[in-house]
């Protein structure tokens, strides 16, 4: 089974400014040491450091792209918004919407993070690679339309199916397990019923007044899984079973698309949820299965969130390494040096099993 590694070293030169988390430098807020905002480049670059020192890098097909043109842009995007981020990139960056903020530059940068989504959705869909993981940064789970927020400057997912669409009509699955709720793509796909949008996310963590359950589009083809602070690996998983596998099931997409973010990960400093490096193994084992058994194994995961330097790697090599259909043994693998300890702080007995009641709840409502 081919899998493509889609990226460029010029998506991890975008800047977003001086801040401090997510506030800016300025008055009671000192600078930190190492400076910026949490969506730095280094938790995407160490992720193909560590590629390149196992030798994963060797079991992908690795692309870069060219940038997304105008035409590409305007099927999600109005051209009053397009114009404003070009004009406000060239003149040397600043902040349309809401913690979106971009240096000189940003427009292309941002643009060149979509093309790499857009190249390895148009080589899934001709079969060039059999599934593919595309490292795009910035991210663009959040961009609405015409407004960015969350560090989201174009809608990426987006974009890429809707230029696949170009070609043929495609029913598509885009599943976000990002640990923020997918707004962007909820609002653009809100009442497309070909395409149906799944979003697991920690509760009113960010974007802080979206993600409700009861936000189902036409003919429920939005499906929200909130879940509160604490779940873990065993809730992560049953979401995927109780909830994802069937919804999907009954859809039938040609092509499934996944959100792909690390913050849910225990240590991430933007979410307060307990799921491990094997999280995201499991899952991506589950989604790549049900690929197999709707769209002839057409798979493609591109990269969101995810804020821990030392850890992400480690969630997106174990990704990766699910894609490849390798693990314990294999010469490749990279083992995950906090595995013992993040066992040992999952939820206890009686928290899980009020988690396993919110996720059956959850699965009830999104049955009827």
């Amino acid at each position: 089974m081919s899998t493509g590694f889609y990226y460029d070293e010029r998506t991890f030169w975008f800047g977003g400014g001086n801040y401090a988390l997510t506030v800016p430098v300025g008055g009671l807020m000192q600078p930190l040491v190492a400076g910026g905002l949490p969506e730095g480049p280094e938790t995407k670059r160490r992720l193909v450091n560590l590629m390149n020192a196992t030798g994963l890098i060797g079991d992908v097909t690795t692309r870069s792209a060219t940038e997304a043109t105008r035409d590409d842009l305007l099927r999600v995007h109005p051209e009053s918004y397009l114009t404003r981020f070009k004009e406000m990139s060239d003149a040397g960056g600043g902040e349309i919407g809401l913690r979106a903020p971009f240096g000189s530059g940003g427009y292309e940068q941002a643009a060149l993070s979509t093309g790499l989504s857009k190249q390895a959705l148009a080589d899934v869909m001709a079969g060039t690679v059999q599934q593919a993981y595309a490292l795009s940064r910035p991210p663009g789970h959040h961009c609405l339309p015409d407004f960015p927020n969350g560090f989201c400057l174009l809608a990426n997912i987006a974009i890429a199916l809707q230029a696949a669409r170009q070609d043929a009509p495609l029913r598509a699955v885009i599943l976000d397990w990002d640990v923020h709720h997918g707004n962007g793509t909820e609002a653009i796909y809100l009442d497309d019923p070909d395409t149906l949008t799944i979003s697991i996310h920690q509760e009113h963590n960010y974007p802080m007044d979206t993600g409700d359950a009861d936000v189902t589009g036409v003919n429920h083809s939005n499906i929200n899984i909130p879940l509160p602070p604490g779940a873990g690996h065993v809730t992560y998983l049953q979401a995927m079973d109780r909830i994802v596998r069937p919804a999907i099931d009954r859809f039938k997409p040609d092509i499934i698309i996944v959100a792909c973010g690390f913050d849910a990960a225990a240590v991430d400093p933007l979410s307060r949820m307990l799921a491990t490096a094997d999280t995201f193994r499991q899952m991506t084992l589950r989604i790549q299965d049900v690929a197999r058994a709707h769209c002839d194994g057409r798979l493609l995961l591109v990269h969101e969130g995810g804020y821990s330097e030392v850890y992400v790697p480690f969630c997106g090599h174990a990704t990766i390494e699910a894609l490849l259909g390798i693990g314990d043994g294999h010469p490749h693998h990279a083992p995950d040096p906090l595995a013992q300890t993040f066992a040992l702080r999952q939820p206890s007995e009686k928290f899980e099993a009020f988690l396993s009641d919110w996720v059956d709840d959850l699965a009830r409502f999104h049955r009827t």
